[in-house]
């Protein structure tokens, strides 16, 4: 529930322009991820190639992707973010870590921020096995 409620308020700081989570995650997994085709972002976000399909139309229709063909596969396309897309994750990103710094700072002691931080590193730990 930590969690949920405070992905809920830092997607409220960042202009989300309306999109959805799965859209903002997306272009989150392709800003940190780089280039890959529909079929490996579903597998990346755990979700099925057809709600994926979906999201990057809506994506693409807002003019923050694009798809190039694989240049080792000409059957395959890869999904790279536009400029506006990149754009957008770098300010989206920026106002989201200037609140969570500024709470940190105004709510929290030296020794609770450090809690925080340590105990981030074994959570990250954690969702990456």
């Amino acid at each position: 529930m930590v969690f949920t409620r405070l992905r809920r308020r830092l997607w409220e700081v960042a202009d989300t322009q309306d999109l959805t989570p799965s859209q903002l995650s997306a272009l989150s997994r392709l800003s940190k991820d780089g280039p890959m085709s529909a079929s490996e972002l579903a597998a990346a976000e755990r979700v099925r190639p057809q709600s994926t399909a979906a999201t990057l139309a809506v994506l693409d229709q807002r003019g923050l992707i694009q798809r190039h063909p694989d240049p080792e596969d000409g059957r395959r396309q890869l999904v790279t973010l536009t400029e506006l897309g990149r754009e957008y994750v770098a300010g989206s990103r920026q106002a989201r870590e200037e609140w969570l710094a500024r709470a940190l700072q105004d709510h929290c002691t030296e020794d609770e921020r450090r809690t925080v931080i340590e105990a981030l590193t074994l959570l990250d730990r954690l969702a990456q096995s």
